[in-house]
């Protein structure tokens, strides 16, 4: 964790960043700059260690001229967006119907064992943070969890562990599918067009 950048009272975008928002801004028409509020928030959390102080949010109202309450709602709004520091790697957890059918459960189970840490905590090392969340839409490929900037899909008990195991070596594990389909193909041998077509160029 970037400790001394969490305890900041003040926050000012790093001047390469300050191209960034200037980048992001461009991409809406005059009049819609706003509409950058999601990038904007995500370069503030990304450059002070994982989450957003006041100081982050009214950073973002001031250079978008927004109201400070509306930046809030869109940062209290989304999972993404954190308010209080979190571990190095946020482990989430998606727990709606179709991950809950397919395990999710189990899932939620072995991390907790793994790292020793409840829903919603830190462990002590500052290495990993456990959470549950909404859809994450990969409803397909569930059970699922979000490591970072990536998905882990196709989940086990043992695999989710092992995907933790990886990260705390220092590694980043193959995001995607864990039993090894391809993308969001349906489990197990194709049931139609089980032939390659013959000809053609």
């Amino acid at each position: 964790m970037n400790t001394s950048s969490q305890q900041e009272t003040t926050f000012t975008f790093t001047p390469e960043n300050q191209k960034a928002v200037k980048r992001q801004i461009a991409k809406y028409p005059k009049g819609r700059q706003q509409s950058a509020v999601i990038a904007l928030l995500d370069l503030a959390q990304r450059q002070n260690g994982g989450c957003l102080p006041q100081s982050a949010i009214e950073a973002v109202a001031a250079t978008l001229k927004m109201p400070k309450i509306r930046v809030m709602e869109v940062a209290t709004f989304y999972s993404m967006f954190n308010l209080t520091p979190v571990g190095r790697h946020v482990v989430q957890i998606c727990t709606t119907t179709p991950c809950a059918l397919r395990g999710s459960a189990g899932i939620e189970e072995a991390c907790q064992q793994q790292l020793k840490i409840a829903l919603g905590e830190t462990t002590p090392d500052g290495m990993f943070t456990l959470r549950e969340v909404e859809c994450l839409g990969a409803c397909v490929n569930a059970p699922m969890m979000q490591v970072g900037d990536n998905y882990y899909e196709d989940l086990t008990p043992e695999s989710a562990v092992s995907i933790l195991e990886a990260f705390a070596r220092g590694a980043e594990p193959a995001a995607g599918s864990q039993s090894g389909r391809q993308t969001s193909a349906p489990a197990g041998e194709p049931t139609t067009l089980v032939q390659h077509a013959e000809g053609g160029d």
